[in-house]
């Protein structure tokens, strides 16, 4: 029997030899980021466009935060949509 290397690697081995780890954590981060805003609104009877009222903004920027493929978003839109919802951001290097 062939003993198969790559059944003991890990996911994140796996995406640093595709050279995709740093894109797939970006998304993922996004993505998470993304449902617990749009959880937060839900929960809190908020709508996209009062958001966008309390932000001073589009309807359409509110769009872009709460779209999990849009990485664009910037940590400081992150940090004043989290504010203005009564919430805090927390990030940590690990």
């Amino acid at each position: 029997m062939k003993s198969n290397k790559t059944i003991s690697k890990s996911f994140d081995d796996f995406l640093e030899e595709e050279g995709i780890a740093e894109e797939v954590n970006a998304r993922a981060v996004k993505k998470l980021i993304s449902i617990q805003l749009a959880s937060t609104l839900k929960k809190e009877n908020i709508t996209k466009t009062e958001l966008a009222n309390r932000l001073e903004t589009s309807r359409a920027a509110v769009d872009r935060l709460l779209d999990p493929a849009n990485e664009s978003v910037t940590l400081l839109t992150l940090i004043r949509a989290v504010t203005v919802l009564g919430k805090k951001l927390k990030l940590e290097l690990v």
